[in-house]
């Protein structure tokens, strides 16, 4: 329990980075599954990226920003 609650904790930069996600999917149109088959994740694991309950690894920042045909910076938080 202790790890996971840890790692499910939402600071301020996870929520940031998951808004930035959420806002570009948006813009695209597309739903978290539709999103989540372009990056090969599982939708559940998009969704817990957008509401910053993530600790979200590099290789995974990559698979969202190719499927959201953005820069990774582009994701970053200020």
């Amino acid at each position: 329990m202790g790890g996971e609650s840890h790692n499910r904790k939402k600071t301020a930069i996870r929520k940031a980075f998951g808004l930035k996600v959420r806002l570009r999917r948006y813009e695209l149109e597309l739903t978290q599954e539709e999103l989540a088959e372009k990056a090969e994740l599982h939708p559940t694991y998009v969704g817990s990226v957008e509401r910053g309950e993530r600790n979200i690894a590099l290789e995974n920042i990559i698979a969202l920003s190719k499927a959201l045909s953005c820069s990774p910076k582009d994701l970053m938080p200020e």
